[in-house]
């Protein structure tokens, strides 16, 4: 079990605290591991009727993966034959599906930060999944600023997004507030921050399992003071929509040269920064896993992040943005004309036939 991840019961409410503040909570294979080892372990236990998850720090409930330790591999020459590498992206994608299909009541509290494997552990499709935000929290999957892409489930949860918000989130990797992550259903109830211990204690009071009533009871009294429908995507949704409907990316570049609003002017901006390649590939994950399940995005994204470290993009982003922090990374194509269907192709040509997939057994 690993220390970064606190585990608690008070009445019949399991929890699981990440506990690892100085580095923003970001997953490793230990915490990953103890994840899915106690959530396995509660749903079969009689005495636990919901599971809670949130964050020992104000300032992030998790900030994704370890990406240190992604490059520290990486950079050793072990890169996508690593087996710890392989490990943590297999035990990952698994427990996102484990949190996807949780039997009993999962409630979530993200407070500060929530980013890439954050909302991996998060966005659950599970009717009983509750997500609770705060008016600190900032979302995000940032995964194309340093030559990743959207994975953890993103293509499912950001395929099914109202119009083409997950388009443009997943295109750009741009944060979101409380507010937008309620608009999108990233989230479902807001609780001012210092209302936390309040909350906690009164779902730890719980006993006849109505964990739902009682959030929405208890959030009754806050929902004036945050509007979905003033959130910036909600404000932008028909210029988000009517530049992000292409399904070829120099499609959508042209769409936002031609519109001279502030808006698409910045959105611009921000895509010309990241990897042409990625951006290409995450649009094609997108639109591909639109008619995908749960288990079927995930066995692809898990091809998708082996050819990521095979190719190298993802090495050189991680180099630029949080190693060297030069935000100077070299791209490779460096413009989006220069990307090819053939350079698209082989992310979506799996590296395991189909009996020997590491996540075959999912679904």
């Amino acid at each position: 079990m690993s220390s970064d991840v606190l585990i608690s019961q008070d009445n019949h409410l399991a929890r699981l605290t990440l506990n690892r503040p100085d580095a923003m909570n970001s997953l490793s294979l230990d915490m990953v591991r103890t994840l899915a080892t106690q959530l396995q372990n509660w749903q079969h236990d009689d005495n636990v009727h919901a599971v809670l998850i949130d964050s020992s720090t104000p300032k992030a409930f998790c900030a994704g993966g370890d990406i240190h330790f992604f490059h520290e591999v990486a950079r050793a020459g072990l890169s996508g034959g690593s087996a710890l590498l392989e490990d943590f992206f297999t035990e990952e994608y698994a427990l996102n599906h484990l949190i996807h299909h949780y039997k009993k009541p999962y409630l979530a509290i993200l407070d500060g930060i929530v980013m890439g494997g954050g909302m991996g552990i998060t966005q659950s499709s599970a009717p009983d999944c509750i997500r609770i935000i705060t008016e600190r929290t900032r979302m995000a999957m940032p995964e194309v600023k340093i030559g990743l892409f959207p994975d953890v489930g993103g293509g499912y949860f950001l395929s099914r997004l109202p119009g083409e918000i997950g388009t443009y989130l997943g295109l750009t990797g741009e944060i979101i507030t409380a507010a937008d992550a309620l608009y999108t259903g990233f989230a479902h109830i807001f609780i001012p921050r210092k209302n936390l211990p309040e909350l906690l204690a009164a779902l730890s009071a719980v006993n006849n399992q109505n964990y739902k009533t009682t959030i929405t009871t208890f959030a009754a009294a806050f929902a004036s003071q945050i509007n979905p429908e003033e959130s910036m995507l909600a404000k932008h949704r028909a210029s988000i929509d009517r530049h992000f409907c292409h399904d070829k990316v120099i499609d959508i570049i042209a769409s936002l040269k031609g519109d001279s609003e502030i808006f698409a002017q910045k959105t611009l901006e921000s895509m010309l920064q990241r990897s042409p390649l990625m951006v290409a590939v995450t649009l094609e994950q997108i639109r591909r896993a639109r008619d995908m399940t749960v288990a079927e995005c995930l066995r692809m994204e898990r091809t998708m992040v082996r050819r990521c470290f095979e190719d190298g993009e993802v090495v050189e982003g991680i180099r630029a943005l949080a190693i060297n922090k030069d935000q100077q990374p070299c791209w490779k194509p460096s413009s989006f004309d220069q990307v090819t269907p053939e350079m698209i192709a082989p992310f979506f040509t799996s590296a395991w036939p189909a009996y020997a997939h590491p996540l075959r057994t999912l679904g």
